[in-house]
């Protein structure tokens, strides 16, 4: 298939790599700065653009990997090429590209991707949705080249599966730097805390959490949680977060065991 992708962001960078590692033929990159565009395109054998009026008509397939509140211009300047449109945001419903444009889709790529980092995209969850069957099955199909991970996902279900992964990524990314900054302050490395976080992921991915959750809020030590909030005594923030957190794990473990 003959690809361009609009972007030159995070997300954009990977897909476009796998795409072209699967045998697909990237086209032209575009991105509102031109060296950004050129940098990729370079990786991928593609033309680069920063003017979408210089859209190549051999494209069969544009992917919008943009910021979410570009994505309704972005495809409404698309729209009168008549080509296949996804866009690849977890968050913005199909119908921001089907206002404009009949023949469209998304293609969410369900992990945290940065430029400098590579990822095995084979294991990356894709989550598909197409404006009819045909076009499901086409991205079905594309996305088959690219990831073991596949499934067809409708614009309710990716909105309630990008809030479960903020819950899942984005919060507990949060945690660590609370956890560094409390380290820090007495003289202590985050690494000392690498093995333990790795080891906690690694629990979830044979068990479910609440079956695994430890500390002293599971256990109900009072004793320890009155400790630790009064060393927290000079960070308001963090203390209210303490309590927050311990609060739903004991609500929680109290759903899952039936007891006080």
């Amino acid at each position: 298939m003959r690809i361009s992708i609009i972007g030159s962001g995070n997300v954009a960078t990977h897909l476009a790599a796998a795409l072209k590692n699967a045998g697909h033929r990237l086209v032209q990159v575009y991105s509102r700065d031109i060296q950004n565009a050129a940098l990729l395109a370079y990786h991928v054998g593609a033309e680069a653009i920063d003017d979408l009026n210089h859209v190549s008509s051999e494209t069969d397939l544009f992917v919008i990997s943009v910021k979410d509140d570009a994505i309704p211009a972005v495809a409404r300047e698309l729209a009168s090429y008549h080509k296949l449109t996804v866009h690849t945001s977890g968050a913005v419903d199909l119908a921001a590209l089907t206002d404009v444009n009949p023949k469209s889709g998304v293609f969410y790529p369900l992990q945290t991707l940065s430029k400098n980092k590579e990822v095995d995209f084979l294991t990356v969850p894709l989550c598909i949705e197409g404006a009819d069957e045909e076009i499901t099955t086409t991205l079905l199909q594309l996305a088959q080249t690219i990831s073991n991970n596949v499934y067809r996902v409708n614009s309710e279900q990716r909105k309630i599966l990008h809030l479960a992964a903020v819950f899942a990524c984005n919060f507990p990314n949060y945690l660590y730097g609370v956890a560094q900054k409390l380290l820090g302050a007495n003289n202590m490395g985050f690494e000392m805390l690498r093995p333990l976080i790795l080891e906690t992921a690694q629990k979830v991915q044979e068990r479910l959490p609440a079956e695994v959750q430890t500390g002293p809020a599971v256990r109900k030590d009072e004793n320890t949680m009155a400790a630790h909030l009064q060393m927290l005594n000079g960070e308001p923030d963090f203390e209210q977060l303490y309590k927050l957190l311990s609060q739903g794990i004991i609500k929680n473990d109290i759903a899952q065991h039936g007891h006080k």
